[in-house]
């Protein structure tokens, strides 16, 4: 692997990480004030993992939100380990960020 591809993977990995200490720090804080945060940066952490296991790989993906899509160009690679169910964790990726289409998870919805 190129330093280059390393960086780049180790900068997306990063992120996600940092998405999933904020989804720690808010669970631990009061979960439901935070859910619909909460649930954004769960599905920001997916998404950013996936992405780095496509970009070690070496497979271009578009500009995307769809976790669905992302795990089905994972699953050529790696079938068995990509076989999970999101729910409908994708949505999280913009719905929940905009007035327009305002949507409040709850508390269970958000721990799944």
């Amino acid at each position: 692997m190129i330093a280059d591809k390393s960086e780049y993977i180790r900068n997306w990995l990063f992120r996600a990480n940092e998405d999933i200490a904020v989804i720690e720090s808010l669970s631990n804080i009061n979960i439901e004030f935070y859910t619909s945060t909460i649930c954004f940066h769960s599905q920001q952490a997916v998404e950013k993992f996936l992405k780095a296991f496509l970009i070690f790989h070496d497979v271009d993906f578009p500009k995307t939100h769809d976790l669905d899509y992302l795990i089905m160009e994972c699953q050529k690679f790696d079938k068995y380990s990509f076989e999970i169910d999101l729910k409908s964790l994708s949505d999280f990726g913009v719905s929940v960020r905009y007035p327009d289409d305002f949507y409040v998870p709850g508390v269970t919805e958000t721990k799944e």
